[in-house]
């Protein structure tokens, strides 16, 4: 969906939705849009260096992750309440280490 205007996007999603709801129907969706994941996941696998490093329901993940690169994932939103704030970048070698 990265490539897609936001409002196709957005269509795109709440057809997904929809399909789950009326069949019945699991849905993976591979993403790295956090925003995304928040409003449509009910449980979240995250993934680092092709490895399962956190799983678990969307909101306890979001709310309290427990890797750190879960939490760097989700240090690297943009906050509406700190627009001039300069994003952190990940540090993928102290990572590594943990």
């Amino acid at each position: 969906t990265t490539a897609l205007d936001v409002t196709i996007q957005k269509q795109i999603l709440d057809l997904l939705a929809e399909l789950r709801r009326s069949v019945s129907m699991s849905l993976i969706l591979i993403t790295h849009n956090l925003g995304i994941v928040r409003d449509v996941a009910d449980r979240i696998v995250v993934m680092f260096r092709g490895r399962i490093v956190e799983e678990g329901p969307s909101d306890t993940v979001l709310r309290s992750p427990q890797h750190p690169y879960t939490r760097a994932l989700l240090e690297c939103v943009p906050r509406l309440d700190h627009p001039q704030a300069r994003l952190p970048t990940i540090d993928y070698a102290a990572l590594e280490k943990a």
